[in-house]
């Protein structure tokens, strides 16, 4: 179903380079690297580890399609064109609803995402303090290297080009979205403390 977010093909904005991450799969892996699939690798990556590879414009577009309950816009940098009257005229957006079983796994999602923000135990809450509009977010952070299972990652005792990118994504309002936001912050270390606080600033200077 991650294949259905956009993850792993390009968005399709209108900006040259694009790359198109990597949705690892059984087949993928078999005619990449030529190894079989094991079942822990299904597990990593439904939480985003393992082989999977994301831009902030994919996770920024993800974020968007959770806040409209399954609607995927197509992103433009571009909002008006040359007609060919020569009045501007809106740049057409591809659009598609993503089906699920049940329309109440849209309600649990973002629901946990306000909780990430709002709620005693979430690990952005303090990013939701004093604002006066609700933010349903995310946290995350991406490793730079692999660390063995017996291995212990201390941020302190490793370079910092080599320590974990920050990440935070969010939509708000929660309840009429308005603005849909990723953050990477570069060897940033915790998605809560150096990515979630550029959001803030962004949602706030936006709403």
């Amino acid at each position: 179903i991650l294949g259905q977010f956009g993850l792993g093909r390009k968005t399709g904005i209108d900006l040259p380079g694009e790359a198109t991450g990597l949705n690892p799969s059984r087949s993928w892996k078999r005619r990449a690297r030529d190894q079989a699939w094991f079942p822990g690798e299904t597990l990593i990556s439904g939480i985003g580890q393992g082989f999977n590879l994301a831009t902030p414009l994919q996770l920024a577009s993800v974020t968007a399609t959770l806040a409209s309950r399954g609607v995927r816009l197509q992103p433009r940098m571009l909002r008006d064109g040359a007609s060919p009257s020569g009045i501007p005229a809106p740049v057409p957006v591809a659009a598609e609803q993503i089906p699920l079983s049940r329309s109440t796994h849209w309600v649990t999602v973002i629901d946990s995402m306000v909780e990430v923000v709002h709620g005693e135990k979430g690990t952005a809450r303090k990013i939701g303090e004093g604002a006066n509009y609700t933010i349903a977010g995310k946290t995350g952070t991406a490793q730079v290297f692999g660390i063995g299972q017996e291995e212990e990652y201390k941020e302190e005792e490793v370079r910092k080009k080599l320590r974990d990118h920050a990440l935070f994504i969010a939509f708000a309002p929660a309840e009429q979205p308005k603005l849909a936001i990723s953050v990477l912050v570069e060897n940033g270390g915790s998605g809560s403390r150096a990515a979630a606080p550029v959001a803030r600033k962004v949602l706030d200077h936006y709403l």
